[in-house]
């Protein structure tokens, strides 16, 4: 069965011409119907995947009788879930196994949740393989939440995965869980051998591998693993492993302070059991990355960070970061923000719900990363540092900028000559920016710019119908709201053929 990037490039220019359609934000509803009926695979991929559908369209889309058709609008970022849950009990596995998956969105966005009576009802009947992926990801914060305690035993089984979260009465249900057939008492009493320092021990590989790396990470350690690890260390990572663990013996936090290896030094000098002693040495230490490190160590005054020598990284990512499900300490996010420590300016950047007068105060700070962060992350982030962090920041996620609820839309067509062509892109979408100059951009040498441009409504009536014949960019001009209604028409008519009247 063809991907959908083949089926894409497998297309024909009449077939991409009815895609461009299919995405028009001026054709009428029985043009998308008419689409939807009649169009090639390609195109009604694109109408059902990758856009908001009117209801009559969602009502025929879920009643159509090609298999494809319904599992690309089962992985539709832009329908409302409501809408795609409607095929939860498609008669196709693949459909099913689809609307499982999810829509592929782009980092950092997220699915929207399914309603959480869908979910429920698709853990108690869809097989187990097809609820892998990204399926975790459609769930709700509160069904989470409520797993655990859930009526229905097979989504108690998925609460079980927050054991470490769960409270002790909560633990003991589900260790003595009445369901015979579910699996909860099982998979409850896999986490309590989990927390089982003799269990880690009898199970530890000798040798490196992502299990003794889970391991001696994250489950309990004996002394005689501890010891073990210290003597006859089965790779190089071990020490380094067992110093970020939470269960490492006091003695054995203090031997590693001073172990050879920086990167141990590095990740012993972020625990808050940390000793005072410990952390003195460490602020002098010879290696840039500990100092770094212990810089951060919360039990430090800002008079003790001042008098560390340590780098600010500006080769970091600044990135969004989603909010967590319990909210941080007011307290305590605003004393990283009134830090001297640009790294925990940055921490306090990232929180969602960071008061207004700190959204001023980090809005100005003089590191970039602050303020990329904080543009990144807060939903009140002003025009002002969102147009200077898009045009500042060049790292992953800088088009998440443009996605952000204050992003300006005017006065970008001064950028069309930027020398930077996501900087171009601006222009190519600003709506004051002139017809001439989008014409321009439509030969610009980026083809992100050239695809913008191709769909700006200012752009010139000829430079449109010549672009329906270029086989680039002719989805996109078919795309443009500014498309005449008797192209829609002849394109609709000739099944895409003929995009200009016959001479």
């Amino acid at each position: 069965m063809a991907t959908p990037e083949q089926i894409w490039a497998d297309a024909d220019l009449p077939t991409r011409r009815l895609a461009g359609l299919a995405l028009n934000p001026a054709v009428p509803e029985n043009v998308l119907l008419r689409l939807l009926s009649d169009a090639p695979l390609a195109a009604r991929m694109v109408l059902c995947r990758d856009r908001a559908l009117p209801d009559a369209v969602v009502d025929a889309v879920i009643q159509h009788p090609d298999t494809r058709t319904r599992s690309f609008f089962a992985r539709n970022p832009h329908a409302d879930p409501a809408q795609r849950v409607r095929l939860v009990d498609d008669r196709e596995w693949f459909v099913r196994a689809h609307l499982a998956d999810g829509p592929r969105v782009a980092a950092p966005a997220r699915p929207r949740p399914l309603p959480d009576e869908a979910v429920v009802h698709m853990i108690s009947t869809y097989e187990d393989e097809l609820l892998g992926g990204s399926f975790y990801q459609q769930i709700s914060a509160g069904l989470r939440r409520s797993m655990p305690t859930h009526p229905v035993a097979n989504v108690r089984h998925w609460g079980v995965g927050e054991w470490r979260s769960l409270a002790p009465d909560t633990r003991a249900a589900l260790l003595a869980d009445p369901d015979p057939d579910a699996g909860v008492r099982e998979a409850a009493q896999r986490h309590v051998r989990y927390e089982d320092p003799a269990w880690t021990e009898s199970t530890l590989p000798d040798r490196p591998c992502h299990g003794r790396t889970d391991l001696l990470l994250h489950c309990p350690l004996t002394r005689a693993v501890v010891e073990g690890v210290l003597a006859r260390p089965a790779s190089e990572e071990d020490k380094a492993m067992i110093a970020v663990n939470p269960t490492l013996p006091p003695d054995t936090v203090v031997l590693l302070a001073a172990d050879p290896d920086p990167e141990v030094r590095a990740r012993i000098a972020q625990r808050a059991d940390l000793g005072p002693a410990e952390r003195r040495t460490l602020m002098t230490d010879p290696d840039p990355d500990v100092r770094l490190a212990v810089s951060l160590h919360p039990a430090l005054s800002e008079e003790e960070r001042a008098r560390i020598d340590y780098q600010v990284p500006m080769d970091h990512f600044f990135i969004h970061h989603p909010a967590p499900e319990a909210p941080r300490d007011p307290s305590a996010v605003r004393r990283d923000a009134l830090s001297r420590h640009p790294l925990l300016r940055r921490r306090a950047a990232s929180d969602h719900l960071l008061p207004p007068d700190l959204v001023v105060r980090l809005a100005s700070d003089d590191d970039l990363g602050v303020r990329v962060v904080l543009a990144q992350n807060h939903p009140d982030a002003p025009a002002s540092l969102l147009l200077r962090s898009f045009l500042e920041y060049t790292g992953p996620e800088r088009s998440h900028l443009t996605t952000r609820p204050n992003f300006p839309t005017d006065g970008l067509a001064v950028f069309a000559d930027h020398e930077d062509p996501e900087v171009r892109t601006l222009a190519a979408r600003a709506p004051e920016t002139g017809p001439t100059t989008v014409a321009r951009l439509t030969e610009d040498p980026d083809p992100a710019v050239r695809a913008a441009a191709a769909r700006h409504p200012n752009l010139p009536q000829p430079r449109l119908a010549a672009l329906l014949d270029d086989e680039e960019l002719a989805h996109h001009a078919a795309a443009n709201a500014a498309l005449p209604p008797d192209t829609i028409r002849r394109l609709l008519r000739t099944g895409g053929q003929r995009a200009r009247p016959p001479e």
